[in-house]
């Protein structure tokens, strides 16, 4: 019984936290929302901020989760890279709670929610990074190191994606790929 509260309550503060944000959602919000007593979400969680962490740790793995499954052994390490780093940004934009949380970011700059913004950054930045370390050993790509490579893709991903985008027209996924192998695996030099 108490296993059904708890998924209650996560689906009901996910909906919250997508709806209203981190700030404005209350734990009364939440106990409405999971027709529960405000006292029995506190039986599973001592506040608000550990709520919060449960459902971003659970975004997480699922983007995680999405990523994989994009991947297809028929591909190449670039192109298996590359299917994976998309997948994961379409999630961050497909996501309700996602998107809540990266507008609360620029618009609010809530405290709790910068803290599970970055901690979502970093597990994308880990998650590529684990890649090039297999694609290093595996000899796919020369020695590099991998967090700095995996920081630096993340940012040219997110730069073509959504900053290209407020003053150009979209690129489109097999373009992203292209520039994305000639700027970093290629590189630049006729040599």
């Amino acid at each position: 019984m108490s296993v059904d509260r708890k998924k209650l309550i996560l689906e009901a503060a996910t909906k919250s936290f997508s709806l209203f944000g981190y700030k404005a959602t209350t734990m009364d919000q939440v106990a409405k929302i999971a027709n529960v007593g405000k006292g029995t979400i506190y039986t599973f969680y001592k506040n608000k901020e550990e709520l919060f962490k449960e459902i971003v740790q659970r975004m997480i793995e699922e983007m995680k989760y999405e990523a994989e499954q994009s991947l297809d052994e028929q591909f190449s390490f670039f192109e298996n890279l590359h299917r994976a780093v998309y997948r994961i940004l379409e999630f961050r934009q497909e996501h309700q709670l996602s998107l809540k949380l990266l507008q609360e970011e620029r618009e609010i700059g809530t405290p709790a929610v910068q803290e599970m913004v970055n901690e979502m950054e970093e597990a994308i930045v880990s998650y590529i990074k684990e890649k090039l370390k297999i694609a290093i050993d595996k000899k796919y790509i020369q020695p590099c190191d991998p967090e700095i490579t995996a920081f630096l893709m993340l940012k040219m991903y997110l730069a073509l994606i959504f900053d290209w985008e407020r003053n150009h027209d979209p690129l489109g996924k097999e373009e992203i790929a292209e520039l994305f192998k000639i700027y970093l695996f290629k590189g630049l030099s006729v040599f």
